[in-house]
């Protein structure tokens, strides 16, 4: 199963194939939300099932349909070609393909961000230093590769003193239990599992880089300007779920359990994996994360790495070819060229108890 890290330069190649034919902007009533397997991410399956999508949709006399795919790349390409109005996805993967393909797109939700779920590993050593020289397994140019990259930086190395080689995420357990594989960089659960391994050591996850590796729900930003009820019922039905998933009732366990299930895991499982995201339930958490100049940070480490590995498109000249804009209108690169935007608008909506 494809999950939200797998994203490979092929996907970008496949893309600049197509004329891009983002969703229409026009007012209407029917949208389409695409969303994958992540603990962050299970709560969309869950309201679908449980009519809180239905609930809110009501409530602005609209129409959501909730699909699940299997494969997270295709369903950021679908959104991208314009089938979807939202889907669920990481700030950086949102920045290199369809920000990058010329698809303007709006984080309408932060819901969490990674706050160990990612790891870089070493058998036989606690010493990140120690991964110099050596193989690294990971998923090429997914946040395991940008995680490695600022694993490298707190150590005074860079990628050219050690060889990234391209794992399939499947792959990762059995691979680590060979003798030729002594460095990976992966993901939650493949995490839990190596780290029970003999000779495994997390020497760096994402709780060392915490707000990076962000998880988000975005839409196309001329539908959502044109349908502003979308993006407050889209609030509603995360900070709904979020209560629930949270909650420590019967209810609240019977979801988490729900959600563990259907993520492959059972409920000790997907509550393992909470305890490793951050995740936002409350809104004015959210709405003074994406108004902190921290994340203006992020986002430059991000696109400096995407850069650096070509994935901003083969005309982009500087980390500047893309522009992201922040709540109040900052915007960070080619003011000319916004295409990636982060809005408190809906969140504070729901931190105020105005939906």
């Amino acid at each position: 199963m494809s999950t939200r890290r797998s994203v490979l330069v092929a996907t970008l190649a496949a893309l600049s194939a197509f004329a891009l034919s983002p969703a229409q902007a026009q007012t209407k009533t029917d949208f389409k939300v695409a969303w994958s397997i992540y603990v962050g991410w299970m709560p969309w399956g869950y309201a679908a099932d449980h009519g809180i999508v239905q609930k809110w949709a009501d409530r602005y006399g609209i129409t959501i349909e909730v699909t699940q795919f299997n494969d997270y790349v295709e369903s950021i390409n679908q959104y991208t070609v314009g089938a979807y109005d939202a889907v669920t996805l990481t700030n950086m993967d949102g920045l290199s393909i369809p920000a990058e393909g010329g698809v303007d797109t709006t984080a309408v939700i932060v819901g969490d961000f990674s706050a160990g779920n990612d790891a870089v590993i070493l058998k036989d050593s606690d010493n990140l230093a120690d991964i110099a020289g050596r193989n690294v397994n990971l998923v090429e140019f997914s946040v395991s590769h940008y995680l490695l990259a600022r694993a490298l930086e707190s150590v005074g190395l860079s990628e050219r003193d050690l060889k990234v080689v391209n794992t399939a995420d499947p792959d990762m357990v059995g691979a680590f239990q060979t003798p030729d594989v002594t460095a990976m960089v992966t993901w939650n659960p493949m995490v839990s599992e190596i780290l029970a391994l003999p000779g495994a050591n997390n020497v760096f996850d994402s709780s060392d880089i915490p707000g990076e590796i962000i998880d988000l729900m975005v839409a196309n930003t001329a539908v959502l300007a044109d349908n502003p009820d979308f993006g407050k019922a889209l609030a509603g039905i995360w900070y709904e779920t979020a209560a629930l998933l949270t909650a420590d009732t019967t209810e609240g366990a019977a979801a988490r359990a729900a959600m563990g299930a259907a993520s492959g895991t059972d409920q000790a499982g997907y509550e393992a994996q909470l305890t490793a995201t951050r995740l936002f339930d409350q809104p004015e958490d959210a709405v003074a994360f994406v108004t902190s100049p921290a994340l203006e940070t992020t986002m430059d480490h991000v696109r400096t790495f995407l850069f650096d590995k070509g994935l901003l498109g083969a005309g982009g000249s500087s980390p500047d070819a893309v522009g992201i804009e922040f709540p109040g209108g900052a915007v960070m690169g080619d003011a000319g060229n916004v295409a990636f935007r982060f809005t408190d608008t809906y969140m504070k909506l729901a931190a105020d108890g105005a939906l």
